[in-house]
């Protein structure tokens, strides 16, 4: 299975990452068990993400006729917001949106600047 290193740019991907090079730093881990580790958190949540989350968002924006559907983890609607920036490279969307509001069934949230990078999920198994 192929797999996207997005996720280490997480804030718990980041934790793992400060963490892993603590351990290495220290001695009590190898570089090469750490880069395993690295690699099973790429396909675990690679995993959770294509198997476990069932939440899907459509984007609509006023800035550009824009409607998406994407797996997330929390937000099913996203009604208002302008599209700052889009672009498509490498078969992978990056779009910032700004003054977004994201909400779903319980609660709203407004966000001032938001980035959302979407990949096919059609490469991971290829």
């Amino acid at each position: 299975m192929a797999t996207f290193e997005l996720y280490r740019r997480s804030t718990i991907g980041m934790c793992l990452t400060e963490t892993l090079d603590e351990m290495v730093s220290s001695g009590t881990l190898s570089p090469e068990l750490a880069i395993q580790v690295l690699v099973q958190f790429d396909k675990s949540m690679t995993d959770a993400l294509e198997n476990q989350v069932k939440s899907k968002v459509n984007i609509k924006t006023s800035a550009a006729p824009l409607s998406l559907n994407l797996s997330l983890p929390l937000f099913v609607e996203c009604p208002k917001g302008h599209l700052h920036t889009y672009r498509f490279c490498d078969n992978v969307w990056t779009f910032i949106l700004t003054d977004a509001q994201f909400k779903n069934e319980e609660t709203t949230e407004q966000v001032g600047k938001v980035k959302i990078v979407a990949c096919d999920s059609k490469l991971l198994s290829q």
